[in-house]
């Protein structure tokens, strides 16, 4: 099979496993069944990829052309072939650990809340493989609106309020600013191909460049970048499964996908640099990732504190971006796929204190470790990982964004990263060590283990572990990343 036919299949696949989901209303293993073999059956597709872009090639697959000049294609290169290969590979645990969850809380309306996950996810797939702004614009308000569902999936007041503003700001940045700076870029280069080097050198002023790229990031809303930020931790009313898709498997990295493959496809790198078009975006990311850590450090509700923890990290790869050198490219791209592994396993494990305990306050976790061991070692793997320290993978993003720092001579920007990194101990450490901290009246723990269902605490393990694999086998991927084309190839 050529590359251009599994392009497709990588979006038919989700799709066509969603409807035949919502076929099973009153077939429930069935419908874990078929959630299973489809996630399965699109990772394979994504990993039969790699050998083509390893070669040095970039299939093309053009669907149509709705306009002369502008076409809705595909195409796959090495930083959407990360972005599809994280977000395929975690839909299969995720969908696991829905099944777990899902049961174990007896949640409404199951089929629904499968379905909707796998349409988000072919969007997730679209997105990482679109050939032009215009196909990826397409794709990107397709998991907006796929995923309010999700959000709102409880359908008391707090999940409709919690939607409202989710769909609010995302569509709000999207329409107002990202559409706007798509169709002004089509005006000034006459193309939104996406390509190696960029599409405006020659056709933009130093100030409209400024202009643009910042319309670009903050008409990104997924990104969470400050003050278009608070959708994310309204959404933390839907169940956990869904934080993990909204935080790790598709939604957030989505957005920071777009903004890093916008800064690398649509002006270049060296545009950036020599006009300084990404300063705002820049001072505003690390705005973003000090505050948002401090205000982590004020919350007691776990979901709300992971919440503040992601909009940081998220900045970490708006950071690398627009810091517009080789190795701030390379550490932001390992950001998407080193945060993906560690945040999922910080949600899989709040999902699973909630079931087993429905404890959903931090204060309210003393103890807990004695009686969820598996759960509270894999949170304190994960943070770890979050945190940036070997021998775990989050380590080698941050390795990376701090050279990158130095490179542009950014001693703020260093600091702002080190800081960063010592909040997230204090707002992440303490959560697993309280929990094994034996209560007042404890002399000795009382072992009794009671963890959440199976289907919950494999897939939090197997993630745990993920954040581990991802240090050992960095090298592999520092490969793939450095493949991403950063300038034109010369004639």
């Amino acid at each position: 099979m050529n590359a251009p036919t599994i392009l497709l299949l990588c979006l038919i696949i989700p799709l066509c496993g969603g409807v035949l989901l919502a076929m099973q209303n009153k077939s429930p293993n069935t419908r874990d069944t078929i959630s299973l073999v489809t996630g399965v059956s699109l990772f394979a597709a994504v990993l039969s990829l790699y050998p083509a872009v390893l070669a040095g090639n970039s299939p093309q697959l053009i669907l149509a052309e709705p306009v002369k000049g502008l076409s809705f294609s595909l195409q796959v290169e090495p930083l959407g072939l990360l972005f599809a290969t994280v977000a395929s590979g975690l839909w299969i645990l995720t969908t696991v650990y829905g099944m777990g969850y899902m049961r174990g809380n007896g949640e409404v309306q199951q089929t629904r809340f499968f379905f909707c996950f796998a349409i988000s996810i072919s969007a997730a797939m679209g997105i990482a493989f679109a050939g032009n702004l215009f196909t990826l614009f397409l794709f990107y308000e397709m998991l907006t609106l796929s995923t309010y569902p999700l959000v709102t999936h409880k359908g008391n007041e707090d999940a409709r309020r919690g939607g409202r503003i989710y769909l609010g700001i995302l569509m709000f940045t999207s329409i107002g600013f990202l559409l706007f700076a798509t169709l002004w870029t089509y005006s000034l280069a006459g193309t939104l191909d996406f390509r190696a080097g960029g599409i405006l050198k020659d056709h933009v002023t130093p100030t409209t460049a400024l202009i643009l790229l910042t319309l670009f990031a903050f008409g990104t809303g997924k990104a969470a970048l400050m003050p278009f930020h608070r959708w994310l931790p309204a959404a933390m009313v839907a169940p956990t499964p869904v934080s993990a898709l909204l935080h790790a498997v598709a939604v957030v990295k989505a957005g920071v996908f777009t903004v890093l493959k916008i800064t690398i496809y649509i002006f270049g790198i060296d545009l950036v640099a020599e006009t300084g078009a990404g300063d705002i975006a820049l001072w505003t990311a690390t705005f973003t990732l000090t505050v948002a850590s401090l205000v982590a450090l004020t919350k007691n509700n776990l979901k709300a504190r992971l919440a503040y923890s992601t909009i940081g990290q998220l900045s970490y790869v708006i950071v690398g971006a627009m810091l517009a050198n080789a190795a701030g490219i390379i550490g932001a791209t390992m950001q998407i796929a080193m945060h993906a592994m560690g945040k999922i396993t910080l949600f899989f494990c709040a999902g699973a204190i909630y079931v087993a305990t429905h404890k959903t306050e931090i204060s309210d976790m003393r103890g807990l470790g004695y009686r969820m061991p598996f759960t509270f070692a894999a949170f304190f793997i994960g943070s770890i990982s979050i945190i940036g320290l070997p021998p775990l993978g989050g380590s080698w993003a941050k390795w990376h964004l701090l050279l990158g720092s130095l490179e542009a001579s950014q001693w703020i920007i260093v600091g702002a990263l080190l800081l960063s990194s010592l909040l997230n101990i204090a707002y992440l450490i303490p959560v697993a060590a309280r929990a094994f901290y034996l209560t007042p009246e404890q002399k000795t723990p009382t072992i009794q283990v009671a963890e959440a269902p199976m289907l919950c605490v494999v897939p939090l393990c197997i993630t745990a572990a993920g954040t581990f694999l991802l240090f050992m086998f960095g090298d592999a991927l520092n490969h793939l990343v450095t493949l991403i084309p950063l300038r034109a190839e010369l004639p």
